[in-house]
């Protein structure tokens, strides 16, 4: 779909220099940039590249509002965001075919929105609530008394495990599995065997989440698990029973939560990160990758980066290696 830059500028709320009624009809970067295309630079020395690439305009920041260029400019203060944000607005979204496929198994008691998209080998179980717009692909089970908000996307082969909450604009990959058991076992001291812990507790996902594919994210055991608006979840990650996850939280791949963990908004998590049970992550802090945080532990520090087992401030970190790499080579 072709959208004039008039159009765009208006959207992304960018200043033009230049033709405004140039149409775009894609996004790239500037290595692979076609004539109709648009792309983005962040620093003043990458400026020249784009202005010698194909693309047909460029989204830069403040620094090039002085530029004379044969390319027109949209100039913002935050040019990968306004470049996200158009990608937006000139990229379809997936196609969508409101309905129930045939093969969907819908229970009677469910009850399904305006515009609802049921696929292919679908189960919905009882006492269903599903909002307008949203999309379940082929392949995924909603356990019963599940709720799942307005224009929420579902793709292939998603488990949601009874009681589950989602909220709208909820975005789940492909394999995620929501609300099941928490791993709680209490260990018989005569016997040494282990009992289940009761997991009866729910899940709550509210508005514009997105989890990745393969994660999974267990209900709480008497209480509620629960990840706030806005949090972004990688594939591969593991969120234990009764974990509370703050707005607008990102972590990243092959992350693990244990029981009762706290993480505050926007907090970031990086890959690999391992947080042992009953930890709290203040607000604002930054988990460096693999990083370790044992049982019970506080990390505080807005804008601060930890790193390393257990994990400490960078800063602190990286004297610590110096002085190890000191004693090292005084020894050899």
């Amino acid at each position: 779909m072709k959208r004039s830059l008039e159009d765009i500028a208006a959207f992304i709320q960018a200043r033009i220099l230049g033709d405004a009624s140039l149409e775009i009809a894609g996004i790239a970067s500037v290595g692979a940039a076609s004539t109709a295309d648009l792309v983005f630079v962040e620093e003043e020395k990458n400026l020249p590249a784009a202005l010698n690439s194909n693309a047909a305009a460029v989204i830069v920041g403040s620094f090039a509002g002085t530029h004379q260029t044969s390319k027109p400019l949209l100039i913002t203060d935050q040019p990968r965001l306004a470049f996200a944000r158009a990608a937006e607005f000139l990229i379809p979204a997936d196609s969508f075919h409101a309905g129930v496929h045939p093969t969907a198994v819908v229970h009677a008691t469910a009850n399904l929105g305006r515009n609802v998209e049921i696929g292919e080998r679908v189960v919905i179980h009882d006492n269903v609530e599903i909002g307008q717009g949203t999309s379940i692909a082929a392949g995924c089970v909603i356990g019963p008394d599940v709720s799942i908000g307005r224009d929420c996307r579902l793709y292939p082969n998603v488990t949601i495990y009874p009681a589950s909450r989602l909220g709208d604009r909820v975005i789940l990959h492909a394999g995620a599995v929501l609300g099941s058991d928490g791993f709680g076992y209490v260990r018989d001291k005569a016997t040494g065997k282990y009992h289940k812990f009761p997991q009866i507790g729910r899940l709550e996902v509210e508005d514009d989440v997105e989890i990745g594919a393969n994660s999974t994210v267990d209900r709480g055991a008497l209480e509620a698990t629960r990840i706030s608006r806005g949090t972004k979840i990688d594939n591969l990650v593991h969120v234990g029973h009764n974990v509370q996850i703050g707005e607008d939280v990102v972590i990243a791949a092959q992350t693990g939560l244990s029981g009762s963990a706290v993480v505050e908004d926007a907090v970031i998590i990086g890959g690999q990160v391992g947080i042992a049970d009953h930890v709290r992550i203040q607000s604002g802090a930054i988990l460096g990758a693999q990083s370790g945080i044992p049982s019970k532990k506080v990390i505080r520090g807005k804008g601060v980066v930890f790193w390393g087992t257990p994990a400490r401030p960078i800063t602190q970190y990286l004297k610590e290696l110096a002085v190890l790499a000191r004693l090292t080579k005084k020894k050899t």
